[in-house]
């Protein structure tokens, strides 16, 4: 085979390798895209289709020329195929589920994204479990699990890596994660992550140095698994009461987040000693706390959380529990650097950012910065290495609410959508927030854009558009 031939085949295996986006937040987990998407974009305006689509969160996962989405149609949780040059529905089908599962008033219960390794197409529905399609809509396998024991709904998406599909379940109660092997469904392994409550990141695999690790965001910890067998690795803790928000890396770095309510040190949700708070308010004298018993106010507007069972009764174990969470909660921004083994609260953490930090949204790198926005449309950048904000708190201008979807990344620019559809592109390279654009799409927006191709793929709630040059 000749030089140029083997150059040929280099460069195809490159732009195939890049011409997908097969999980939540496309190749890695690192919601980096290729192509030149447009800046300016519009039902009017560099629009190459837009088509309807059920309701629900999930993000665009797109291999070859095909599109899958999940959703929620006429009470059925279903798993839907387009075709990616028209948006064409060239399938869908029906998960069997018993009973679709609670989702926050704002939720869905069609929220974790679909994955791939191509041959093989990955749903996942709190309702029933995880289901395997080929790309033609044929079941080639399931494995059916619990529903999740979390009013709010289920959230984290599958990822596949190392043959095996890998689930995190964190729950208020028996909290696990789990790999599947990826051609049969056949469980490999599972860990039991019991100490972790609620908590919807996805989570992600870490390369560096010829190593991967499994790296879970989880309440008041971050931990490092292998993929071979989930053994831990390492833990570092400053995490908030609930992660929403996933980990991202350069091969140097590994970045975290975790926002929540009563995690800054001047917005503590205080609890009283259960003793104590049991004297006060145990009005029936059965030694438990009902909704009706807790005082109005914070505690009480989080007394499904507090019910870790969820039998409409707080135990004392019950509180102690979240008493403790509410005392060791931290909300920050922060960096991890490699080679790390057992507890790194100490001896990993780079640096570390506290305020102005993404509730939902999951950041994004590029050229060499860290990407974020807080609700209310506050974006910052910071130096990788070092932390050093770049800029911190700009308002975004015409893009206020809150930041549900999460950053994606390509030819310089980084785009953030709003709960209320609103897509500012930023420039990744300038050293002060400038916005290219604004794009208002005139829907709520949950889900995370894909870019592949320089088309970028957004969902609102009733449609799936492909805008592109």
């Amino acid at each position: 085979m000749t030089h140029l031939s083997l150059l040929f085949l280099f460069l195809t295996s490159i732009c195939v390798a890049g011409a997908n986006w097969s999980q939540f937040r496309g190749e890695g987990g690192l919601g980096i895209g290729n192509g030149s998407p447009p800046v300016v974009f519009s039902a009017d305006k560099n629009v190459k289709w837009q088509v309807e689509v059920p309701h629900g969160h999930s993000s665009p996962c797109l291999w070859g020329d095909k599109i899958a989405l999940t959703g929620l149609a006429e009470g059925k949780l279903i798993t839907l195929c387009l075709n990616k040059a028209d948006g064409r529905e060239l399938w869908r089908v029906a998960a069997p589920v018993a009973k679709v599962e609670e989702a926050h008033r704002i939720g869905s219960p069609a929220a974790p994204s679909c994955c791939t390794d191509g041959e093989r197409l990955i749903a996942y529905f709190g309702s029933f479990g995880v289901l395997a399609y080929d790309w033609n809509g044929k079941e080639l396998w399931q494995k059916p699990l619990p529903v999740p024991v979390v009013e709010f709904g289920t959230s984290s998406s599958p990822i596949i890596a190392d043959g095996k599909v890998i689930l995190v379940v964190d729950q208020d109660v028996g909290s696990y994660m789990m790999a599947l092997d990826v051609k049969t469904g056949a469980e490999v392994w599972r860990v039991d992550r019991g100490e972790f409550r609620r908590g919807f990141a996805t989570p992600f695999i870490w390369k560096h140095g010829g190593v991967e690790e499994l790296i879970v965001s989880g309440s008041l910890w971050t931990r490092s698994y292998d993929l071979k067998d989930g053994k831990e690795r390492w833990s570092v803790s400053g995490m908030s009461r609930v992660a929403n928000t996933s980990p991202i890396a350069t091969e140097e770095i590994l970045i975290l987040c975790g926002w929540n309510v009563g995690g800054d040190e001047d917005d503590r949700v205080e609890m009283e000693a259960h003793d104590t708070f049991l004297a006060a308010q145990d009005a029936d004298k059965n030694g438990v706390l009902s909704e009706a018993e807790f005082p109005e106010g914070p505690l009480q507007d989080r007394f499904t959380i507090i019910d870790a069972n969820k039998d409409g009764q707080v135990t004392k174990g019950e509180y102690d529990t979240m008493r403790s969470m509410f005392a060791k909660a931290e909300n920050q921004l922060f960096a991890i650097k490699p080679g790390g083994r057992g507890d790194i609260s100490r001896t990993h953490v780079v640096w570390s950012q506290m305020k102005h930090l993404p509730y939902v949204f999951t950041p994004v790198i590029a050229n060499g910065r860290v990407f974020t926005v807080k609700g209310g449309g506050l974006a910052s950048a910071y130096e990788v290495k070092s932390g050093s904000p770049i800029y911190q708190a700009e308002r975004l201008e015409a893009a206020s609410g809150e930041y549900y979807a999460s950053a994606v990344t390509a030819e310089g620019r980084v785009y953030v959508v709003s709960q209320r559809g609103v897509v500012s592109v930023l420039d990744a390279v300038d050293d002060k927030l400038t916005v290219l654009a604004r794009n208002d799409l005139k829907a709520p927006v949950f889900a995370s854009p894909a870019i592949v191709d320089g088309v970028i793929y957004l969902r609102t709630d009733k449609k799936l558009s492909a805008f592109g040059k």
